[in-house]
């Protein structure tokens, strides 16, 4: 199942990375004003932040367009790829500016002095600034969260980050700003604190944020999700095990390839039509690229006929009338093998002493068996007698067959009798209503009987075969 790229997806991050630019280069203006102005470390700090801002917003917009490509001959799984690498370069980013804060705070602390001239202006700059990293931080984190966006997620925390230090560096600045006012030189040192909060909160947020993008571009699975994954498709109905899930993320799509255990003797297209419920209920838990590959199983507690029947499988062999006798200790199985008609008897024999030695196989050797070769019916025949003769020995064998009610009583009455000469043999075939209450096996063995008897009225029949139905059909 192949999750559906969306064109509106596209154009909302695109917008929404756009917007990001245009914020980020009015709030790098108005810091760098305000730099200029105050000589706040602080405000250096967020100058710098948001450079690295402006800077982060022109990679997430890049990596929006690069990422929302859909897949190609050369990028089969997509280019989502381009958003945790961009993400990680941000967190980058961010660990340098953090850095360099750090570096200049320890310097004002404890080996010069740098004059801070606080204003109303200055404090009223970075409310404008807070106010718009507040808006802006919303708009992203919630177009991120829509799209499950990596890129816009690590541009709504780099303004998240924003918000916080904003405060941090207007505490500050009215900080030294009470120290010049009451005499208090000690408030002098609140600037540089206030820059060392700032790097905190910087390299935190970055901690995490890089943490989850060194996953992705590791193909890290997310937490929890194989695991819910496996439960799921475990309770699934023809599945006997879950042998393996693997999960990784390229940008907001995943892609899930799971390993499952199911009957070897069920069908392709049983199993196919299985992928196909896997592939859905995993796109409920999680929208998905989904690869399902199936294992054939022996379940448990399987019953001899169903093994046989998977051995000639295996073997490309169509098998039917098995039967088992135990006696004496000794099993001794009897089938019928349909073999190509064009095969000569050696590479038939070929067949059928292959399919017995696997047989043998399953006991251990203690088991006897007897195959019935036959041909596998491929070739289409044309009827080579006249229609009147026919319809005459149809009506004939139809009140034969009406008549047999009073012998055998799960039998209602047959219809639709069809007598075709075929290739020099006369081919009969109709439809019986029995009682429906009655197992399958006492219906096979009446129609079976009724065989028998219309055979033995009519000799020159050279193949009849019986369609039973429920009376409540007629």
């Amino acid at each position: 199942m192949v999750v559906p790229y969306s064109v509106e997806e596209g154009r909302e991050k695109k917008r929404a990375a756009l917007l990001s630019v245009g914020s980020a280069l009015l709030l790098v203006s108005l810091k760098t004003f305000l730099v200029v102005r105050t000589g706040s470390l602080g405000v250096l700090s967020e100058a710098l932040h948001s450079g690295l801002d402006l800077l982060a917003a022109i990679i997430t917009f890049l990596s929006v367009r690069m990422s929302d490509q859909p897949a190609d001959e050369k990028h089969p799984y997509g280019h989502g790829k381009f958003e945790n690498f961009s993400a990680f370069v941000e967190t980058g980013l961010l660990a340098l500016t953090a850095l360099y804060i750090v570096y200049e705070a320890f310097d004002r602390l404890f080996f010069r002095s740098v004059h801070i001239q606080p204003s109303v202006t200055a404090i009223l700059v970075l409310l404008l600034a807070l106010s718009i990293d507040l808006t802006r931080a919303r708009a992203l984190g919630y177009v991120s969260r829509k799209y499950s966006s990596d890129a816009l997620e690590a541009d709504a925390l780099h303004f998240s980050t924003d918000v916080w230090s904003t405060i941090v560096v207007i505490t500050g600045i009215g900080l030294v700003w009470a120290g010049e006012t009451w005499n208090m030189p000690w408030l002098n040192y609140a600037d540089a604190l206030a820059g060392l909060t700032v790097a905190a909160v910087i390299l935190w947020v970055g901690a995490q944020l890089g943490r989850r993008t060194l996953d992705a571009l590791l193909d890290a699975a997310p937490q929890g999700l194989q695991q819910e994954i496996a439960k799921a498709v475990a309770r699934m109905d023809g599945v006997l095990d879950v042998d393996r899930v693997r999960v990784r993320r390229a940008g907001n799509r995943h892609f899930v390839d799971a390993t499952v255990s199911v009957a070897r003797t069920a069908s392709l297209e049983q199993v196919h039509a299985l992928s196909d419920a896997i592939e859905k209920r995993i796109g409920e838990i999680v929208p998905a690229d989904v690869m399902v590959h199936a294992e054939p199983r022996a379940p448990q507690g399987e019953h001899l006929f169903e093994a046989i029947r998977a051995v000639a499988q295996k073997l490309g062999l169509a098998v039917h009338d098995l039967t088992a006798v135990q006696q004496d200790g000794q099993l001794f199985i009897e089938l019928h093998l349909e073999v190509d008609e064009n095969l000569s008897l050696g590479d038939a024999h070929r067949q059928a002493t292959e399919l017995e030695e696997k047989i043998r196989e399953l006991r251990d050797g203690q088991v006897e068996v007897n195959i019935h070769i036959e041909p596998l019916g491929r070739h289409i025949a044309t009827p080579d007698a006249g229609a009147g003769q026919m319809k005459q020995l149809s009506r004939a064998i139809e009140e034969f067959l009406n008549k047999l009610p009073l012998e055998f009583d799960e039998l209602v009455n047959c219809h639709d009798v069809r007598v075709r000469q075929v290739e020099h043999h006369i081919l009969v075939s109709c439809h019986c209503t029995m009682r429906s209450e009655l197992p399958i096996t006492q219906i096979h063995d009446v129609t079976a009987a009724l065989e028998d008897r219309v055979k033995e009225k009519f000799p020159q029949i050279y193949r009849l075969t019986i369609h039973p139905e429920p009376f409540e059909e007629k």
